[in-house]
């Protein structure tokens, strides 16, 4: 993917609901193949220096080991349960659980349950591709 078309353009307005922003099944992030029947992401709000989106991780998916030279995340598990590893550290996640993937620094992670994860990429980078398998209800 060009570095340039990875930039995302703000959201419009202040406020956002998810029922209001289109599910995407991922296929590949950072150019690495994912396992497209268990994640799919929603882009909640997109500004200039950041961007949120929910991803929803069913259980036994796999994120494969890939980083990002072009920005940094913080993520947060709002439910479910996984295994990250980050550096070459590893965790159990459990709701509640924060933690941040830096610059550069390769990470994996597997979803023990179905897992929804909450993540906030600065700068604002769409590391994906996807195809939309939701409309916005």
């Amino acid at each position: 993917m060009n570095p340039a078309d990875r930039s995302l353009k703000p959201t419009p307005g202040f406020f956002v609901h998810s029922r209001d922003v289109p599910i995407e099944r991922i296929t590949a992030v950072e150019g690495v193949m994912e396992d497209a029947d268990r994640l799919t992401l929603q882009k909640l709000l997109v500004g200039h220096d950041m961007v949120m989106v929910s991803a929803f991780k069913g259980k036994g998916m796999q994120d494969p080991m890939h980083q990002h030279d072009d920005h940094e995340s913080v993520a947060y598990l709002l439910s479910g349960k996984m295994r990250v590893v980050i550096g070459g550290v590893e965790f159990i996640a459990e709701p509640g659980t924060a933690w941040i993937h830096p610059r550069g620094v390769p990470h994996f992670s597997e979803a023990l349950e179905d897992s929804i994860q909450l993540e906030i990429k600065s700068p604002p980078r769409k590391t994906w591709t996807s195809e939309v398998v939701g409309e916005p209800r």
